[in-house]
């Protein structure tokens, strides 16, 4: 199986605001060549998590067959949600949370979930805004976006 690493990272400019995510993807051919592809989108109106939740839906959809990954997110909302097996508690109780309450980006939630289910995927953590060099440059692709031309609607925020 290829194995690829993802790095991702989300923006808003308020909470919601304009926003925007960053996906930096990475992996060595069978030659030993490494190749490298970034994605970024900004947005009109949304929000950071949801930003968070698009810059892995993205990379994982931009897999043309099933890959082995480890990805990493500067979002504990992204890591936390299957490490700590949030995600099958909300499936369980029918997309609700601990507190029976409904879980917010359910669309975003349900499409990473599609995105993620050929794959092997470990998600790791990493501390934003510490020089983790390929955070950092998600996190310029995604501010870029979210400041610049050709944002697009977020057809689910609801805000």
């Amino acid at each position: 199986m290829t194995q690829v690493e993802i790095f991702t990272d989300g923006a808003a400019r308020g909470n919601p605001g304009p926003g925007g995510f960053g996906t930096v993807m990475r992996f060595t051919d069978s030659a030993g060549r490494v190749h490298e592809k970034e994605l970024s989108q900004g947005y009109e109106r949304t929000t950071n998590n949801r930003m968070e939740l698009m810059a892995v839906i993205a990379g994982l959809e931009a897999l043309k067959r099933p890959c082995e990954i480890t990805l990493y997110s500067d979002s504990q909302y992204v890591v936390n949600a299957f490490n700590q097996h949030w995600v099958e508690g909300w499936l369980k109780r029918g997309w609700k949370n601990a507190s029976k309450q409904p879980v917010k980006n359910v669309d975003l939630w349900k499409r990473l979930l599609a995105a993620k289910a050929p794959h092997q995927v470990e998600f790791v953590w990493v501390k934003g805004h510490a020089g983790h060099a390929e955070n950092e440059r998600c996190d310029e692709l995604a501010t870029a976006a979210a400041d610049g031309e050709g944002r697009i609607e977020d057809a689910g925020f609801e805000g």
